[in-house]
């Protein structure tokens, strides 16, 4: 498997950012680690063993990154406003400075061939990056992959709420956009699966998966959302079993 790593300079973050690619040529996927976790528990954790196959055949390229967590959602020593600023800033570098940088590692692996799309995967914390992202940007992101997920902006920072909590809410995004939004089209036209277990340590995942396929849902999108049994917790050992079973569809 070809393996490699990126340390690079942020503007959006103003400090380097770290990254590892999986794989040489296929689907580009970028994959976010759990809350505070770091760009290689992918691999340190499992899953990049689990779904080895699919990166050796040249079906998929793994972009596994970092998060600024610590900086925004977690940092409960902070004021609101700045922890949301903080995560608007990462959703920026992965927009506009990661993103490109995707197309171009991936471009060259496929021999010139640009991909139509962007994959976006993640576990905990990270499967909300993944739905974020997904959400604000279905015109780069064309499939998500959210695993025990927690969904509303309102989980870490409570009460507050202001234009960029908002943005950043998948939750109230869906809910609240009209029904003539542009973005549903392109939703439609995705590939969604959102799962969770039903296992220690799931039950707010739990709650905040089905209220995601609600609100998909009266919005005629149509999503697969999958709950697996109570032998599955809100642990690495689940998500790398849901990531090898689900690449199987959204890869085909």
């Amino acid at each position: 498997m070809k393996v490699e790593y990126f340390k690079e300079y942020s503007s959006c973050l103003q400090r380097d950012m770290e990254y590892k690619v999986y794989g040489h040529a296929g689907k580009p996927c970028i994959a976010f680690p759990g809350q505070n976790d770091r760009f290689y528990d992918y691999e340190n954790h499992g899953i990049i063993d689990a779904i080895s196959w699919y990166i050796d055949q040249g079906k998929i390229q793994i972009f596994c990154v970092d998060t600024v967590d610590a900086e925004s959602w977690s940092n409960r020593n902070a004021s609101p406003r700045s922890r949301i600023e903080r995560q608007e800033a990462y959703f920026n570098y992965i927009v506009w400075e990661l993103v490109p940088r995707v197309y171009e590692i991936n471009t060259w692996g496929n021999g010139g061939g640009v991909a139509s799309g962007i994959l976006v995967t993640g576990c905990s914390m990270g499967a909300y990056h993944a739905m974020n992202l997904f959400l604000r940007k279905p015109d780069i992101f064309d499939a998500v992959l959210a695993l025990s997920g927690i969904y509303h902006s309102g989980y870490f920072i409570h009460d507050y709420a202001d234009d960029l909590t908002f943005l950043n809410s998948p939750l109230d995004s869906i809910r609240q956009m009209a029904l003539s939004h542009p973005f549903l089209d392109l939703y439609r036209r995705a590939k969604i699966v959102l799962c969770v277990g039903q296992g220690a340590w799931e039950e707010n995942a739990l709650v905040e998966t089905r209220q995601m396929e609600e609100a998909f849902r009266s919005h005629y999108v149509d999503i697969w959302c999958d709950y697996w049994g109570k032998e599955f917790p809100h642990d690495w050992p689940s998500w790398a079993r849901q990531t090898a079973h689900f690449l199987y569809h959204l890869l085909d």
